[in-house]
């Protein structure tokens, strides 16, 4: 599996990482909580990146950056910042997302995961969350969570995909 950022260099990640401890830094700010080191660099290392990261990987970044972690202190780190809407925790993958944005009651969040890069677009819908709660409501049924993870392939991928050589002479298609 490529980094996303091989081939998403249009993208400023270090936006995404400021907006990211600007956002656990409020958080703690306004729950009265200390805005510890270990929680900056897991958040830092989770927002570094659009491919959702399971704990050990977290563990092994934080090692390579001179930051030795018991995978214990990053498992409470990820609840905390998973409990208070600061990273999603992708259930297909076992991995955390930092989140890019708080989620209104109602919205349902759509993780858009790239089957190849492991890109995860993360957006929110209403619509489907209406659709979702009606749904629900007419069988008797409270849902604890509203989110949807789709696989596919980002554009980029598909992108580089029709760009490489298919092996084919002449472009002509399979017969069989």
């Amino acid at each position: 599996m490529s980094h996303p950022t091989s081939h998403h260099s249009d993208h400023d990640h270090g936006q995404c990482v400021a907006g990211a401890l600007a956002r656990v830094e409020k958080c703690c700010a306004e729950k009265g909580l200390r805005m510890t080191p270990l929680r900056r660099s897991v958040m830092k290392a989770l927002a570094e990146t659009h491919v959702p990261l399971g704990a050990y990987e977290i563990v092994e970044r934080l090692a390579a950056g001179g930051e030795p972690t018991p995978p214990m202190s990053v498992y409470r780190v990820l609840d905390f910042l998973v409990a208070e809407g600061l990273a999603h925790r992708i259930e297909s993958r076992n991995a955390f997302l930092a989140c890019g944005h708080p989620h209104d009651a109602e919205e349902v969040v759509v993780f858009l995961i790239c089957e190849r890069c492991g890109l995860t677009r993360e957006v929110a819908s209403h619509a489907v969350g209406r659709d979702l709660a009606w749904a629900a409501r007419a069988v008797g049924f409270e849902p604890r969570q509203r989110v949807l993870e789709v696989a596919g392939t980002c554009a980029s991928c598909r992108e580089m995909a029709a760009d490489a050589p298919s092996g084919r002479a002449g472009g002509e298609a399979d017969a069989g």
